[in-house]
């Protein structure tokens, strides 16, 4: 096969290598599924990946601890693609015949897919390489340790596995579009997550006289009442900033004002520079809230994830992958989620996008990521590789951005 034939629409050349492989790439998926694993574990599923590479006559090389990378083409690197291949701690609720043999672990956010893709992309483009040598080299990255804020994406990038990469895409799976629709956007289409925990401690006593004491328990409710309140005052609210409570908990009588208490929850914001100002303000707001009612105040603000910001040039990269592969009606605008995602850490690093996978079957349930119901349509798995092969055969073709 001559460049000429490589440069044509590479919709048929794809589906040809890949449609052989699908079989063997559901029973992969589900042999994941069935056997999760949580951050920095995914032992099992490293040994599964590499082993397969390596059967395709690959050479992929293990990061530290879990995860592993590969490259296939020859010449300079011209892409990376990435995947997450951690799972949740979270009681699976589908039952399906391949549902979790791990009590309380699951994979609720879609990693299953994600890593099944990936795989086999490597596999297409290994066929396709074996055909006609690649001019340029796809590396493909299957990063553990997602869910662990703040994120194995940083483990990757320090030891080194993005240097000398010009550009790098990822996916997500989204319940919310159907299958065989991918969805976009260029700019931020992550948020970023904080997690906070404020602890509260005071000399207790009875409900009859909260004067002689401090009302912790007042305190706590008035922190998650004012402060998100305080914050979309000194913050611009195109920046979305947003503070979600999700644990509170203080006392075991109702007529006795406890010692001691606690309240977590999460700080999510669309803009990265008002991310950088908003954790300092929130810490303050929480003091100053807190400070009326005399309690002492402990305050642990986790720094997560930035958003993940697209630039246009890769998201333009993956439109066209789509389009080409699934139709002109492929691509859909994807709405901005407040929800964290590490693979920012390495759109800080080199430039990038992610793109939603749509997982819905038509006319299908909508379901939710990390609930234990998530069961999402097979077939994108098919869809996805179509699209990220494609898109990596466009950036090898194409040069160097």
């Amino acid at each position: 096969m001559e460049k000429s034939s490589l440069q044509s629409p590479p919709a048929s050349r794809v589906a040809a290598s890949l449609t052989p492989l699908l079989p063997e790439l559901t029973s992969i998926r589900r042999d994941i599924h069935r056997h999760p694993e949580l951050s920095y574990k995914e032992q099992r599923t490293t040994d599964l990946i590499v082993a397969r590479l390596e059967q395709a006559g690959l050479r992929p090389q293990r990061l530290e601890g879990t995860g592993a990378f590969v490259d296939i083409g020859s010449g300079p690197l011209r892409l990376g693609l990435r995947a997450d291949i951690d799972a949740l701690p979270i009681m699976e609720e589908t039952g399906l015949d391949f549902r979790s043999a791990s009590p309380g672990v699951t994979h609720a956010c879609g990693h299953d897919i994600h890593t099944t893709v990936m795989l086999g992309v490597a596999l297409v483009l290994a066929d396709l390489h074996a055909t006609t040598p690649l001019p340029g080299t796809v590396r493909i990255i299957f990063q553990p340790a997602e869910e662990m804020m703040p994120g194995g994406a940083l483990d990757v990038i320090a030891q080194g596995v993005l240097v000398g990469l010009p550009r790098i895409l990822a996916l997500h799976c989204d319940p919310r579009i159907d299958v065989g629709l991918v969805g976009t956007r260029i700019g931020a289409i992550t948020s970023a997550s904080d997690t906070i925990r404020v602890e509260l401690s005071g000399r207790g006593g009875h409900t009859s006289r909260p004067h002689l004491t401090e009302d912790l328990v007042f305190a706590l409710a008035t922190i998650a009442v004012n402060v998100p309140a305080v914050l979309s005052r000194r913050i611009d609210v195109r920046s979305a900033v947003s503070v979600v409570w999700g644990q509170i908990h203080a006392g075991s009588a109702p007529n006795a004002i406890p010692a001691h208490g606690f309240m977590s929850g999460t700080l999510r914001c669309l803009d990265g520079e008002a991310w950088e100002s908003a954790g300092e303000m929130l810490d303050r707001a929480v003091r100053e809230v807190a400070a009326p009612f005399g309690v002492d105040v402990k305050l642990e603000h986790i720094r997560g994830v930035p958003p993940v910001v697209n630039q246009e040039a890769e998201t333009g990269l993956l439109e066209a992958a789509a389009r080409a592969e699934l139709g002109a009606g492929a691509v859909v605008l994807t709405p901005q989620s407040m929800g964290g995602e590490d693979f920012a850490w390495m759109t800080q690093e080199v430039p990038g996008a992610m793109m939603r996978l749509g997982t819905r079957t038509p006319q299908g349930e909508t379901f939710d990521l990390h609930r234990g119901d998530y069961a999402p349509d097979e077939r994108a798995i098919g869809y996805g590789i179509r699209v990220m092969t494609a898109a990596a055969l466009q950036a090898v073709l194409g040069g160097q951005r």
